[in-house]
């Protein structure tokens, strides 16, 4: 199985701001479905706080396996799989039979995966200072490969440029 990261992040590492995202970027949000849907059977392991910053009509991620993380032994939830670390919910994904787990946040989580991962799925926001969370910059460790770069537009609030960092 492997294991990826996927963020979108300004130009300081902000990459949420009250409860949500500080940007409306309608392509990097079909990317990341696109990406994290995969071939079928992917999962998607995240932090209790970022599924709660789902909103409910679109939890759980369709068609894929959904984690979360929670230090909070007493969470309950009906339609994602609820695990206490970042290696169980590995596991939780390896067991499942995924060719693909997606660390999709929060910060805590992106920190704690960041030596983990084989690749990380990059957007880079073309703003600063959007936000009141941040992740630590990725630095020379990684090389970058640049994919794709994607003007400002109605549908696109800031330019952004996605980038694959893979490790050194």
């Amino acid at each position: 199985m492997q294991l990826k990261m996927i963020l979108a992040m300004d130009l300081d590492g902000c990459i949420g701001k009250e409860n949500g995202l500080p940007w409306r970027l309608r392509s990097d949000m079909l990317r990341f479905k696109r990406l994290t849907m995969g071939q079928g059977n992917s999962a998607v392991l995240m932090g209790r706080t970022t599924w709660e910053t789902i909103p409910e009509m679109y939890r759980p991620l369709v068609d894929r396996i959904n984690i979360v993380v929670t230090r909070n032994q007493d969470y309950q939830l009906d339609n994602a799989g609820i695990v206490h670390s970042i290696e169980e919910g590995i596991q939780f994904a390896t067991d499942k039979n995924c060719d693909e787990c997606w660390i999709i946040g929060g910060a805590n989580v992106y920190e704690q995966c960041r030596d983990m991962v084989e690749e990380i799925h990059l957007t880079s926001v073309e703003t600063s200072n959007s936000g009141d969370v941040k992740v630590g910059l990725f630095g020379d460790e990684w090389n970058r490969e640049v994919i794709e770069s994607t003007p400002q537009s109605s549908d696109n609030e800031h330019p952004t440029t996605y980038m694959i960092l893979r490790k050194s």
